[in-house]
């Protein structure tokens, strides 16, 4: 079955899934296959629980006459919801970037809901399957606006994504040492980043952009820009005004300057705060409203949330971590109010050849501030951990605090997603 026939299909049934477990009646079931699955195994059962169609890439599944065979079940995903985008008049904004970008993505959907109807990229569905699903979900008579999330770890896969996405306006939150396995180097992070500059740049797109970046400006010409940053006489020009531990800044805009108070943890949250705040002004949403969508905001997924439990005062950020967003991290919490101090770090992932040298960073840097305590997990932090004290895995450390608990403390929790920091937070 060609694209446009399925398409026919899908503005029949405009509800996909891709779980037999959750199949709407009239959706139509995409038959994905990874590791440790074959969707096309459930397509009958897709089809029993009322799915209107099934789409599957082994013939030998394909023996109901509304079991749709095709090629190859992603790459049809994929099309199919390229060519929805064709059709499509609103505005897209297209956003990546090593940290922050899931976050600005939030604050960027808050700021232009105070005024539009947004669809956006829900949780952290930024990869090949979540965007073609995002987008798949954007109706035009119900949304005015689109935010789509988009994350890589290897060369080329923004350009995937943009090539599916074809993003009207894209933000690029910032580059950082992440991924640096699957990237290569520093340098491929930043050239993989970049594609959505070449897809605005062939699309003639707008782009939105850190005007202190000295990484990403260099790669910025050639493009209809609008800026935003710390400095003065920008498009939208910030200050931190507090950061104990809550984040509190104010901006001016066209003329006119608006305090904000937010609920998110960290001064490096000013940066993705102003970049949702220049997308909304830049359509129109006025200071005030964009303030009180900034302070209404509620960050959630272990992301820069603070948690005040029977003993102790949480930071938890403990959703991912690279070098860049662990410095940053660390740096915010020896800067904040409050004692004594602890901090709870686990593996930094994904790092390749290159990770014994960035967790010795790490942990040359943790000397220098001086905790009162340091609490290290997983294998790479073992290796470097000299005087602080280590744990092979979050297993192990649960079990110790759940001995010798910690009270009285304001503790910082942060580590890459693979190590499950969160499961300390019953014992703290």
């Amino acid at each position: 079955m060609d694209i446009q026939t399925l398409y026919e299909r899908y503005r029949q049934y405009p509800q996909i899934t891709t779980d037999s477990r959750k199949c709407e009646p009239g959706s139509l079931f995409f038959a994905l296959k990874g590791e440790n699955f074959n969707g096309n195994a459930f397509a009958r059962q897709a089809i029993e629980s009322g799915c209107a169609y099934a789409i599957v890439d082994d013939p030998a599944v394909a023996v109901h006459d509304r079991i749709i065979l095709v090629k190859n079940v992603l790459t049809t995903l994929q099309q199919l919801a390229a060519y929805h985008r064709s059709t499509l008049r609103i505005p897209i904004i297209g956003i990546t970037g090593t940290n922050g970008k899931t976050t600005t993505k939030e604050l960027t959907a808050a700021t232009l809901g105070a005024q539009f109807r947004v669809l956006y990229t829900e949780g952290n569905l930024n990869n090949h399957i979540g965007v073609p699903l995002t987008l798949l979900k954007i109706d035009a008579s119900s949304h005015d606006f689109a935010v789509i999330e988009m994350g890589a770890n290897h060369p080329g896969e923004i350009k995937m994504l943009t090539d599916i996405v074809a993003p009207d306006y894209g933000m690029i939150t910032n580059v950082g040492k992440a991924h640096l396995a699957g990237f290569g180097s520093f340098e491929g992070v930043i050239r993989t980043k970049c594609e959505l500059y070449d897809a605005l740049r062939h699309r003639r797109g707008h782009l939105f952009i850190h005007h202190e970046n000295p990484y990403l400006q260099p790669y910025s010409s050639g493009i209809e820009k609008t800026e935003y940053g710390t400095s003065d006489g920008l498009f939208v020009s910030g200050k931190l005004t507090a950061n104990s531990p809550l984040l509190s800044f104010r901006f001016t805009c066209k003329g006119e300057t608006t305090d904000v108070q937010t609920q998110l943890v960290g001064n490096y949250n000013l940066d993705n705060a102003l970049a949702a705040t220049a997308v909304a002004a830049y359509f129109g949403v006025s200071n005030r409203a964009i303030a009180s969508a900034l302070a209404n905001y509620r960050p959630q997924n272990k992301r820069s949330q603070l948690q005040q439990t029977l003993r102790n005062r949480l930071i938890l950020d403990a959703y991912n971590a690279n070098p860049s967003s662990m410095t940053a991290a660390i740096e915010n919490f020896a800067q904040m109010d409050g004692s004594p101090k602890a901090v709870i770090l686990g593996d930094m992932l994904e790092l390749g050849i290159d990770s014994q040298m960035e967790h010795q960073k790490i942990v040359d840097l943790l000397k220098e501030k001086r905790f009162d305590r340091v609490i290290l997990t997983g294998p790479e932090f073992n290796r470097v951990a000299e005087n602080f004290t280590a744990y092979r895995d979050t297993e192990q450390l649960v079990n110790e605090l759940n001995n010798a608990p910690l009270s009285g403390y304001h503790i910082l929790i942060k580590g890459s997603r693979g190590m499950q920091l969160e499961k300390c937070i019953p014992f703290l």
